[in-house]
């Protein structure tokens, strides 16, 4: 009798274990390559867990450039994207490694400088004021890492006519985050191109008065779009494609773009909602 129940109880421990690790396996969860911006303000703290909650899934995430981010799902070393460089994004999907994408916030880019503004930028648009800087060779940090920003960064030099000062001394390139890029940009009183809800993320850390201020903004080409990418099964079998559409489904349900319209630091918004 002993050595049945002996049996028994061993038998029924390695069935818990094989269980839980064949449950564990099924549910892996989701890994996701994201911007710097998303991260850095604090929104995906404040968003994913509601996701887990209501879903039951793990999501984790890797930060990075959307370059570097769109190059991960290439490699298939993430199951999704949450990106904000729509040419790319749509160059990406045609070449097959993206399958859906899907618009789910925005919010815009602006200057940012000293408030004594040596170049005289505060109110041109956007062409002038980079045609400013340029003349007065003011300091102007940049990422210079072929992310989101960089990249719509280089299109405006370009918009400007201007070509890219990157050999220029007074150019410089952090090769880092927004955040990092923002705090080299006070430290040599220069200027930067930053998403408005990192401006309003550093601006907060500063408790509401940050030596650097918004100098230019309003232009139309300073739209900043952020959209989900589901990545091609073809190209990534085994990426979770199932899961990563739930997750660009709930991104774009009511419950989450209330969530973002939410999300505030100095009351005031960092992305705003526009799930179609």
């Amino acid at each position: 009798m002993n050595n049945n129940n002996t049996f028994l109880s061993v038998f029924s421990a390695i069935f818990i274990i094989i269980f839980a690790i064949s449950a564990q396996a099924g549910n892996k969860g989701l890994m996701m390559a994201t911007t710097t911006s998303t991260d850095g303000t604090g929104l995906l703290d404040y968003l994913i867990p509601y996701f887990e909650k209501e879903t039951g899934n793990m999501l984790k995430w890797t930060a990075t450039g959307t370059g570097k981010a769109l190059k991960l799902g290439q490699n298939c070393d993430v199951d999704v994207l949450l990106v904000h460089a729509p040419p790319s994004e749509k160059k990406y999907i045609a070449a097959g490694y993206g399958k859906d994408r899907r618009e789910v916030m925005y919010n815009d880019f602006v200057i940012i400088g000293p408030k004594h503004d040596p170049a005289k930028i505060k109110g041109k648009n956007i062409s002038d004021a980079l045609t400013a800087i340029k003349n007065k060779q003011a300091v102007f940090t940049s990422r210079g890492d072929d992310s989101g920003t960089n990249k719509k960064e280089k299109l405006l030099w370009k918009n400007a006519g201007i070509e890219m000062p990157d050999k220029e001394a007074w150019y410089l390139q952090t090769g880092q985050g927004m955040q990092a890029t923002i705090n080299v940009c006070q430290e040599k009183m220069g200027y930067t191109m930053t998403d408005r809800g990192s401006y309003i993320k550093y601006e907060s850390q500063k408790g509401g008065h940050a030596p650097l201020k918004i100098l230019v903004e309003g232009d139309s080409i300073l739209l900043n779009q952020y959209s989900v990418l589901t990545l091609n099964p073809n190209n990534c079998p085994n990426a979770n494609y199932t899961l990563a559409l739930q997750f660009s489904d709930w991104m774009a349900s009511q419950k989450a773009q209330n969530l973002i319209k939410d999300f505030r630091l100095l009351g005031k918004e960092l992305f705003i909602p526009n799930a179609k």
